[in-house]
């Protein structure tokens, strides 16, 4: 499909299939008691959409031809628990290619390449009264973004500061890594390679978090441990967790009994900042803003050395606007394939930091490198607080993905600055 006119133009748009760094994942059926053999979970799916537990994560990349024949990508895709907590179903790449093709293409060839924010608008715009996938929105701005980096000859992270008023940044942002299951192996990776914010945990299962969080809790107690022993002199990261609801699961929807646990977990590693995200799941954003809000209250009430970062039922950046407003998180994962647009994880960075809530620009392990650098430029033009190392589960590629982009960005920008 393709047009001819004036301007700073795109001339075609392409698509093309691929994988993402990591697996689609039935979260309920994990949840549940689903059992491994190697690598794949037995049992039944229970979401809708899964035809298996485990599923490789799908992609499709789109690509803009500009005028000069330049081509700029992005990559759609989902999470890795999609189809729960209010996010989009299971990635049909094939369902997403028709959309794409039939609403957003022809849009695409009418927009001026140069003004990201206003091709964005244009483009995503609701279609039959319904806003577009998620996915969509989400890589279509990543190749809109570096199309108004090509045209212009800035970096993506100077054309969000220029779109957005923003100073051009002088400060990295701090990288967390997730280790997937892999767990003890893996945290010695990020130690060894000094990572910022560790180590996540995948703390996602009944066996993981144990009777009373009894696992759960020596596993803390190993990290810290480890950290000790085995890293560099002076290095002392974050301490970041994500039990995907288990302390709810195992001591009930009580706001005083989670924070109960939570700080009892502090004062096993006081000397550690410790981060606990997705402590519950209350079914439904606003019983989950309520709660979490209670949760923080306990915890800041009583000096915890801990916060509370939120993930599920937080997933549009309207649900992060209503959590940062109301405080019902000390920190908002703004999980950008569930955010869409990446001028709104822009825009939801810039809520949190209004509202003096810790920004964290997350995402997934189902993502690319392609989506992955985008990220960084968006999380260090407006200085969000933490980023996630991604693609993938293995530590190595998303640290170095995410770390190696950030390092160039600020190579050109102080050259620039120079």
């Amino acid at each position: 499909m393709s047009v001819e006119r004036t301007g700073v133009h795109i001339k075609e748009v392409l698509l093309a299939p691929g994988l993402g760094g990591s697996f689609y994942d039935d979260q309920a059926a994990i949840r549940a008691g689903a059992a491994q053999d190697g690598f794949l979970y037995v049992g039944k799916p229970l979401t809708e959409g899964f035809l298996s537990i485990r599923h490789p994560a799908s992609t499709l990349s789109i690509g803009l031809v500009l005028a000069d024949g330049t081509i700029v990508w992005g990559d759609m895709m989902n999470v890795q628990y999609a189809g729960v907590s209010g996010r989009a179903s299971l990635f049909d790449a094939a369902k997403i290619a028709e959309i794409t093709s039939r609403i957003v293409m022809p849009r695409l060839l009418k927009v001026d390449a140069s003004r990201f924010i206003e091709s964005c608008t244009s483009v995503f715009e609701a279609a039959d009264n319904q806003r577009l996938p998620v996915a969509v929105e989400y890589g279509a701005s990543q190749a809109l973004l570096r199309a108004a980096a090509y045209v212009k000859r800035l970096t993506m992270a100077e054309i969000v500061c220029q779109e957005f008023n923003l100073p051009v940044p002088k400060k990295r942002v701090p990288i967390y890594a997730q280790s997937g299951d892999d767990r003890k192996l893996n945290v010695d990776k990020m130690i060894l390679k000094s990572v910022d914010v560790l180590p996540h945990g995948l703390i996602n299962s009944r066996e993981k978090f144990g009777v009373d969080g009894e696992a759960f809790v020596e596993f803390v107690k190993w990290v810290a441990a480890r950290t000790k022993q085995i890293g560099e002199p002076g290095y002392h990261p974050v301490l970041h967790f994500d039990v995907y609801g288990w302390i709810g699961l195992e001591f009930g929807l009580d706001p005083q009994r989670i924070a109960d646990f939570i700080s009892k977990l502090s004062e096993t590693v006081s000397d550690f900042l410790l981060n606990i995200e997705s402590p519950a799941d209350f079914g439904s954003t606003q019983a989950q803003i309520e709660n979490y809000a209670e949760i923080v209250r306990v915890l800041d009430s009583r000096g915890v050395n801990a916060r509370i970062c939120v993930d599920e039922q937080c997933n549009t950046l309207e649900d992060i606007r209503h959590f940062a407003e109301a405080r019902a998180a000390h920190i908002v994962q703004i999980k950008t394939p569930d955010v869409g647009s990446i001028a709104d994880t822009a825009r939801a960075v810039l809520i949190c930091r209004k509202n003096n809530v810790g920004a964290f620009v997350g995402g997934s392990a189902t993502e690319t490198d392609l989506s992955a650098r985008a990220t960084v430029h968006v999380s260090v033009a407006t200085q969000a607080d933490m980023m996630l190392a991604k693609p993938g589960l293995g530590v190595d590629e998303g640290v170095s993905v995410v770390g190696n982009e950030q390092s160039r960005l600020f190579a050109m920008l102080d050259r620039r600055r120079r």
